[in-house]
């Protein structure tokens, strides 16, 4: 009897463990995919932001921009709202926040935490990267296109990636026009420093950064 008790007692707590280290990740609530300003407004008012304050987004607007940028928009084909070369998707969406690093998960719509580090300062060498309320990580994973770990990468395998990221890249810009917020691409991270504490292995390969926030009057 007392060898059952200490049984089920080690499943309780075993059970109650795994529930807090996954109550990390982030539900996101369904995207918004309509409303908006109009598309023509939105380009004219697309531009880059530098300048940011420390306010959050909130989920509906990271769930919002996280769909505009690399979400499915024919889940039933898991197609997406940018163009991929092949329809390969090599290309993972990293988010760093306040509480931690995040991967984008677009079928479940939600983000996955890597780790609880507040790594934006990592994203880029500008000081505002610390400050704003996000940075999106473009990764390219190349096990995708068939590239083992260890096999060379060279920097002709990385031309449809980049191409992939600019798509991505203008959604959000267009997102960020639409709804008074400000980003910035950027092509300034230190890869050496931030692709470690990302976990990343040698063949994922960081592309770009996109700072996110709330802009400064």
């Amino acid at each position: 009897m007392k060898k059952r008790i200490l049984i089920f007692m080690a499943i309780v707590f075993s059970t109650s463990l795994f529930i807090s280290i996954s109550a990390q990740d982030i539900a996101l609530p369904a995207p918004n995919k309509t409303g908006g300003k109009p598309l023509m407004q939105a380009l004219n008012e697309r531009q880059s932001t530098r300048s940011f304050t420390k306010d959050n987004l909130t989920q509906q607007q990271l769930s919002d921009l996280l769909w505009a940028g690399w979400g499915f928009n024919r889940s039933d084909q898991k197609k997406r709202t940018a163009p991929s070369s092949m329809n390969v998707q090599e290309i993972d969406v990293y988010v760093a926040l306040p509480t931690g690093l995040y991967l984008y998960f677009a079928e479940s719509n939600m983000l996955k935490q890597i780790n609880n580090k507040d790594i934006r300062k990592l994203c880029g060498t500008q000081d505002f990267v610390a400050e704003a309320a996000l940075n999106l990580v473009y990764v390219a994973d190349l096990g995708k296109l068939k590239k083992k770990e260890g096999d060379p990468i060279k920097e002709s395998d990385l031309l449809s990636s980049y191409a992939n990221t600019g798509f991505i890249a203008q959604n959000i810009y267009l997102y960020c026009a639409s709804e008074n917020l400000g980003c910035v691409i950027r092509g300034s991270v230190p890869k050496d420093k931030l692709a470690p504490e990302m976990g990343l292995r040698p063949n994922q390969v960081i592309i770009l950064s996109q700072t996110v926030g709330v802009p400064k009057k």
